[in-house]
């Protein structure tokens, strides 16, 4: 892997420009009329939650503008900012896997190095650097790689967006031109989950309606211990006049368990609930029970 090289002249404008942007410069502050332009390759962030883990990601979003970018004005097999001005930088709240690989919660530059066949996709620890020019591979935290796939129709300005959202897993998607990159990514949900409830239980304390349901519908959701869910939407329920809600999840969990004349009964319950109560949402409920009740004949 070789690093993109520039002539001497092009770097110290790159720096010259760095400089007087980030107010180094030691001139005197202009006086008279100033002038606004916009920038070529405008700044985003993207702040997306995927189960526990907060990701921000902030980048520059270059464009084509009748120009062939991958493979030629950013080459293959060089190292690339993914995006311009300052490195790609990527924020995780908690830790995450990518190709199997833990990357640590924290702040990392995101660099790759694009090839016609398959691109390396670079978490580094030096995320405050400007374009890839002082980039050190001894920096590097974790490197996975991912097949880049034909897109059409092309896609005019660099973009980087977080989709294929599920509890425990989601997609990185870098897109430009008739290129799209996807490297997925995932989380422990589960077990982040499971161990809080069995906490709150060994602690001896009685949990709140409203917990047991969570962590009945947590483990309905997730095919996780049946048995388990049903003890939590009884205590759940286990009220003069339970919630409508609760008890349609009720009814969800006894079906799943087969037990179709105690699903049915609690649908029931949770229709009349709801037409007690009135109102849009209560009448989606209604909805919802009937659906269900259509299943267990």
């Amino acid at each position: 892997m070789r690093k993109t090289s520039f002539p001497l002249s092009f770097r110290v404008l790159a720096l010259s420009a760095v400089i007087v942007s980030s107010g180094l410069a030691q001139t005197p502050a202009a006086k008279g009329p100033q002038i606004s332009v916009p920038a070529m390759s405008p700044t985003s962030t993207i702040k997306q939650r995927v189960g526990f883990t907060d990701i921000e990601i902030v980048y520059s979003r270059p464009s084509a503008r009748g120009r062939t970018m991958i493979g030629k004005w950013e080459p293959f097999g060089e190292i690339w900012r993914t995006g311009a001005n300052q490195a790609t930088k990527v924020t995780f709240s908690t830790a995450v896997k990518f190709g199997g690989k833990e990357l640590p919660a924290g702040t990392y530059a995101l660099m790759t190095i694009p090839n016609k066949n398959e691109w390396t996709i670079i978490f580094n620890k030096a995320s405050g650097d400007w374009g890839a020019y002082s980039y050190k591979v001894e920096n590097d935290v974790l490197r996975v790689t991912a097949k880049p796939q034909a897109l059409s129709p092309a896609v005019e300005t660099f973009t980087i967006d977080i989709n294929d959202i599920k509890t425990e897993s989601a997609t990185l998607n870098l897109l430009w031109e008739k290129t799209r990159v996807a490297v997925p990514f995932q989380f422990d949900v589960k077990g982040n989950v499971v161990a809080q409830i069995d906490a709150a239980l060994k602690s001896g304390a009685t949990l709140p309606r409203s917990a047991s349901f969570q962590a009945a519908m947590f483990y309905l959701e997730n095919d996780l211990d049946l048995k388990r869910a049903r003890e939590w939407i009884d205590q759940a329920t286990k009220t003069e006049k339970p919630e409508f809600f609760m008890l349609f999840g009720k009814a969800r969990i006894l079906a799943k368990l087969g037990d179709k004349a105690g699903a049915r009964d609690a649908a029931k319950q949770s229709m009349a609930a709801a037409e007690a109560q009135g109102g849009a949402v209560a009448a989606e409920y209604k909805r919802r029970n009937e659906e269900l009740l259509a299943t267990l004949k």
